[in-house]
């Protein structure tokens, strides 16, 4: 099988890492890819929002199934431009991806299926925010804020009370901080729990569903500071195999019923966030539209199978199901991030020490070559994937690997894996 793989990030290198040792000789190719992923794969330099030369790419290369990696083509449509020309796509077209492209449209989704969420409200001014806030807190608690539209991860503020929720609705609406994706925002009441991440293979009907992961989304040890794209990952994570059952009855499979409902086809990843509260009730807190990052390094580091067949199966609508193993082991991810990360980011500097690292799997999220030197090239740089027995002996693994990877000013979580054991 030839299979083409959209994106350039962790995600994508893990992926096609996996794809590429499915046993069944799959050819890889990568658009636009990154220096990690070009030393297992053949890297194409198309643009991941150059969708029309992406459509022309999979033509010219007769490939049998695209996986789009990032949120934004799904977004804007790219899965449709490609079952448009008969090309097997693993992606919701843009009706499936409004789940994770529109806060708002999503929690309607969930209130319309009676999908358990928290209670919510949408405004688009300050003068509704206010109301909301207050509506929201009267009985004590704290609030949600989150940008309807792709923040990159980082459109939703846990406010620490009513003031800083009204502050970061200000942010969002009045200072445009997230341009025209904060044009409309979604308050909702803050559930207390701990947070799962489950990801679901879908070909519309049937559901896979991948180990459960634990993310680690602030900058800071302790969950402190701004949220990021995430910063370190755990799989399996601490859910039981009963709360794994109550998410699969009460969320994912009334997702589908919903979809179908509504007329839309979803073939691709269901990548739900939840909490889970003191009495072991999942709510929904958000869907992506496609596989996490960094997420997905652990899951793939731990998978067994053929996973290029089952994304063709599930893009066919035709999925295999039960097909995939699961090494027994703990995966843990641990992300090197750049200086200045998650605000202003320094770039360009250069990255050293990987040769000397063993028994770990890198990935590559933002690096470049620059007159043959690896460096630096946005935000979340590398995520260093281990596996061990336990929790403890992976993240030792992780953490090893990592202190001999030289960037400067990188940032690393110390905790990462620290609440799973």
């Amino acid at each position: 099988m030839k299979i083409l793989v959209v994106g350039s990030g962790g995600r994508e290198h893990a992926l096609v890492w996996r794809l590429a040792q499915g046993g069944q000789g799959h050819e890889v190719i990568v658009a636009p890819g990154n220096p990690g992923i070009e030393a297992i794969a053949r890297c194409v330099p198309v643009a991941v929002d150059a969708y029309g030369a992406l459509e022309e790419l999979a033509v010219a290369e007769r490939v049998d199934l695209v996986v789009v990696g990032p949120e934004a083509p799904l977004v804007a449509g790219l899965a449709d431009r490609l079952r448009a020309r008969d090309i097997p796509t693993f992606g919701p077209g843009a009706s499936g991806a409004r789940l994770e492209g529109s806060k708002v449209f999503s929690k309607q989704f969930f209130a319309r299926h009676r999908i358990p969420t928290a209670p919510f409200e949408v405004v688009a001014t300050m003068a509704e925010a206010d109301a909301a806030i207050a509506r929201l807190t009267a009985a004590g608690g704290t609030v949600v804020v989150k940008a309807d539209g792709l923040a990159a991860g980082k459109g939703v503020v846990v406010a620490r009370d009513a003031a800083d929720a009204r502050a970061a609705a200000h942010d969002i609406l009045e200072a445009r901080r997230f341009g025209s994706a904060g044009a409309t925002v979604v308050i909702e009441q803050r559930i207390i729990g701990h947070e799962v991440s489950i990801l679901a293979l879908t070909d519309g009907t049937r559901l896979e569903i991948l180990p459960s992961i634990e993310d680690h989304k602030t900058i800071f040890e302790g969950d402190r500071g701004p949220n990021t794209g995430g910063m370190g990952t755990v799989s399996p994570a601490w859910v039981s195999d009963e709360v794994c059952a109550r998410i699969r009855i009460e969320i994912l499979e009334p997702t589908l019923r919903g979809l179908a409902a509504d007329a839309i086809a979803y073939r691709g990843v269901l990548y739900a966030g939840v909490m889970v509260d003191a009495a072991g009730a999942p709510y929904l807190l958000e869907y992506n539209c496609r596989f996490g990052d960094p997420e997905t390094q652990p899951v793939m580091a731990r998978l067994r199978g053929d996973l290029g067949n089952v994304l063709l199966g599930a893009a066919r609508g035709e999925m295999p199901v039960g097909s995939l193993a699961w090494d027994a082991r703990v995966a843990v991810c641990v992300v090197i991030a750049a200086a200045g990360y998650p605000g202003d980011v320094r770039t360009g500097d250069p990255i050293s020490g990987l040769d000397g690292v063993e028994d770990v799997v890198v990935f590559h999220a933002a690096t470049a070559l620059r007159d043959g030197v690896l460096v630096s090239a946005g935000g979340r740089v590398l995520g260093v994937t281990a596996l061990g027995i336990s929790v403890d002996k992976a993240r030792d693994k992780a953490y090893h690997a990592v202190d001999r990877i030289d960037l400067p000013g990188k940032q690393v979580r110390r905790d990462i894996g620290a609440r799973v054991r």
